[in-house]
């Protein structure tokens, strides 16, 4: 960071990756506790990713989600209430209790979901694409996927048909280098994830991943690039998980020290760090954040603590739509 950094720009992303972390870190405890059920992905050593890219993007865009979708969730602006509510599997959560930890959606901020299918979320963001385009928006549909996904075949008929169509879309990758629990190396022949959008004549690149700032700047010129009608792009955002897969995960793929070689490039550090060079912020500053992130998360979980289960006799409620003129 120089500077000429907008300094409260980059406090409000700091903050931003700090509450992603912080509510990740409460989620952990939680599901030890049995407070949280089912399946957890956490986003922890990922958080630049989602800060840069939503940081590029307008209100209106649309935002597709994976199942790894809590950090993403938050940095669009989905309250971290509504995220800890569902959850915990209550009515006040963003999906009504009905879709837990991977399935968070939220209609006011255009963010259509996780989604727990591996690469399921990429025709449905070309759909959402294709329907923007013939109304007439000049939006742009961004779709998360993890390195895991790009073996699909949902991948590649996707990159084909939106750019044959020219749609606007940002096919944005988080590749972690492991997908579920198996290196890269051993999964795609060709391992340079942005070189695959040349195949479709697909403007294409690859950025640190874990460095929130060139993130937003790789972003905002994919963004720029699709608004002026030039198609989709691709953006490979390279970056690393520094939690298992999932709770469930035993972590038998890497060792301890490539972890730890990964965390001397913490997303929040690296902010952190450029922030103090600056002469503009110091610990007291970051004592605030930390203080003001923890007021939050602690609210989330008392939201949901008090939240109301959804009672046995709704269950089948919204098998079918309900209008709300009939």
């Amino acid at each position: 960071m120089n500077s000429t950094i907008d300094r409260e720009h980059a406090i409000d992303q700091l903050r931003m990756m700090l509450l992603i972390r912080r509510f990740e870190e409460k989620s952990a405890e939680l599901y030890s506790a049995s407070k949280i059920r089912g399946f957890l992905h956490l986003y922890i050593g990922e958080e630049a990713v989602a800060v840069g890219v939503m940081a590029s993007l307008a209100p209106e865009d649309g935002v597709v989600a994976t199942y790894r979708e809590h950090g993403q969730a938050l940095a669009r602006g989905v309250s971290a209430n509504r995220i800890m509510a569902e959850m915990y599997g209550k009515q006040e959560g963003c999906s009504r209790g009905r879709g837990g930890s991977m399935h968070i959606f939220d209609a006011a901020t255009r963010f259509y979901g996780g989604n727990a299918i591996v690469a399921g979320g990429i025709p449905l963001a070309v759909g959402l694409a294709l329907a923007e385009m013939m109304r007439g928006c000049n939006t742009v549909t961004c779709c998360f996927f993890g390195d895991g996904a790009v073996a699909e075949g949902y991948f590649h008929e996707s990159m084909n048909l939106a750019a044959l169509w020219k749609l606007p879309v940002l096919f944005l990758c988080e590749n972690n280098l492991y997908a579920m629990g198996t290196a890269i190396r051993y999964t795609q022949a060709a391992p340079d994830i942005a070189a695959k959008g040349a195949a479709y004549g697909m403007k294409a690149t690859a950025v640190d991943g874990m460095d929130v700032v060139a993130v937003e700047g790789a972003a905002r010129a994919a963004a720029d690039h699709i608004r002026k009608g030039n198609g989709p792009y691709l953006l490979e955002c390279r970056t690393y998980r520094f939690r298992p897969h999932s709770m469930f995960d035993t972590e038998l793929y890497r060792t301890r020290d490539e972890v730890n070689q990964w965390k001397k490039r913490d997303p929040i550090d690296l902010l952190a760090r450029r922030l103090y060079d600056t002469g503009g912020f110091n610990d007291q500053d970051m004592d605030v954040l930390e203080q003001s992130v923890a007021v939050e998360v602690e609210a989330a979980v008392a939201f949901a603590e008090a939240g109301t289960l959804e009672p046995v006799e709704d269950l089948t409620r919204f098998v079918n739509s309900e209008r709300s003129d009939a």
